[in-house]
């Protein structure tokens, strides 16, 4: 069973035959087991991650303006 899949730190590729851009991911089983896997994912969902991640930013950075004070 699969615990949790994190995002390896390479660059992300894009296919522009495909029209689609791929993550390297690890994933994670329960066990301890590890194995290398790709997120694919078509244009309107890269742009969709792209703006949740700039707000994800955006919070982080308030919250840490908002320690700072």
């Amino acid at each position: 069973m699969i615990s949790h899949i994190t995002i390896d730190q390479r660059d992300i590729a894009y296919d522009s035959r495909a029209q689609q851009a791929a993550l390297s991911v690890t994933v994670h089983h329960r066990d301890g087991a590890t194995e290398p896997s790709l997120l694919v994912m078509d244009p309107g969902q890269v742009e969709l991650y792209a703006i949740q991640l700039d707000r994800a930013i955006a919070k982080r950075k308030s919250a840490q303006e908002e320690a700072s004070r």
